[in-house]
């Protein structure tokens, strides 16, 4: 790990991960870098059909560069190795691509669903030495020298936005002396200071791959959701047969009786949701993206089913139980249709990348539609991811788990 004093002097850029001249010159923090287009290598083919992954010994060439909204055209003259993700969306491109041992940082490690990846035969990710590059001041440039990453993937415009400390001058500094940023907020859309393109989630994760030199793993990981997508809409019942499904943040009051509900958003915070076709309850009810309802707003609606977002991520397994036994207790609560019928459950994290939607959008399909894709057990007590037969999974477990390893 670089010491944060000495980063400071010596070259303008990093010896083998840089900005190309377009982005620099072009403004970083402005939204209009040379566009949301393909990555353009400066040597070779990046649509050839040479492997790519890791996996094989295939030689990179280099210089190559990626190009996406808003950082515009980053250039690389090697491969990174070490890189940081803010979100956990973009530390789940990073892992799906082969990249764990790699990953410096992450705004909060503990709120990763790690019993996603222990639920793939094989796979191996520990984050117990992942910084967590957040603290009471926010971020700060002193972190990221100490981290000294090769990969920033975090869209600076929305790290401004967020950190009060920060701003595109410390942007622009670390760019230069330390490394890239690469990233667009895809999590939800139609925010009033987001005026770039944004992208879904494989188009992100594309641009991901492109810069790892992973187009083979990713291309693997595309297929096997092109195939779950496929098995959805085959097996997806009639709208007449599908319940209601109200969305409710699990970090709300539930014995205070006071409730952030949500419409299912257009952007990758609801992916999942919006491929089930879900029956959003709240939908034509919120003006905006969220509201805070009481009991007796919830009865109003009375929705056949509800799932808890962050259920994955924020609350044990025994936490969850405790808040919906106070929801079951109450008197107007226990008066839901969801609560009688016991169709109260755990949901997942906006903050996904594309193992983190496999098993999301497994689980919720068979919340939902337990007579299409099987019923939902729950976790176990020791909060670990429900093991399916193969013929009860969505998609399939052993090919990204072999598709993480390397074996593509």
């Amino acid at each position: 790990m670089a010491d944060a004093n000495q980063s400071r002097v010596g070259p303008t850029r990093r010896d083998y991960v840089k900005y190309g001249g377009a982005v620099i010159s072009g403004g970083l923090l402005a939204g209009c870098g040379s566009g949301g287009g393909e990555e353009t290598p400066t040597k070779g083919d990046e649509t050839s059909p040479e492997p790519m992954g890791s996996s094989t010994e295939t030689p990179v060439e280099t210089p190559y560069s990626v190009t996406m909204e808003p950082t515009g055209t980053v250039e690389f003259d090697a491969v990174p190795e070490t890189w940081l993700a803010f979100l956990s969306t973009y530390g789940d491109m990073g892992i799906a691509l082969g990249q764990a041992d790699g990953l410096q940082g992450l705004w909060n490690a503990e709120n990763v669903p790690v019993e996603f990846y222990d639920a793939l035969p094989g796979v191996e990710v520990d984050l117990s030495g992942v910084t967590t590059i957040t603290g009471e001041n926010g971020v700060d440039t002193e972190t990221l020298y100490a981290l000294d990453c090769d990969l920033h993937l975090v869209d600076p415009n929305w790290l401004e936005l967020i950190a009060d400390n920060w701003d595109g001058d410390d942007t622009a500094e670390i760019s230069e002396q330390v490394g890239p940023f690469l990233g667009n907020y895809i999590r939800r859309r139609g925010d009033d200071w987001h005026d770039y393109p944004y992208y879904s989630l494989y188009e992100a994760f594309e641009k991901v791959a492109a810069a790892f030199r992973e187009r083979e793993r990713f291309q693997a990981l595309r297929s096997v959701h092109e195939g779950m997508q496929s098995t959805i809409s085959e097996q997806l019942p009639a709208t007449e047969d599908r319940p209601t499904v109200g969305l409710l943040s699990v970090n709300s009051d539930f014995e205070g009786g006071s409730f952030y509900v949500y419409p299912v958003q257009d952007g990758n915070n609801h992916k999942q949701y919006r491929d089930l076709e879900m029956r959003g309850a709240f939908d034509e009810h919120i003006d905006g993206s969220y509201a805070q309802w009481d009991y007796e707003q919830l009865l109003e609606v009375d929705p056949d089913a509800m799932v808890f977002q962050y259920g994955f991520t924020h609350v044990s397994t025994d936490e969850f139980a405790n808040k919906v036994a106070a929801m079951r207790e109450d008197p107007l609560g226990g008066q839901l249709s969801a609560v009688q019928n016991d169709r109260l459950y755990r949901g997942g994290t906006s903050y996904q990348g594309p193992v983190v939607n496999f098993f999301q959008t497994e689980a919720a399909a068979k919340q939902f539609y337990p007579e299409a894709f099987g019923e939902w057990p729950g976790y176990t007590d020791d909060d670990k991811y429900p093991d399916f037969s193969e013929d009860e999974q969505l998609f399939d477990h052993q090919r990204v788990a072999d598709i993480i390893n390397g074996a593509i």
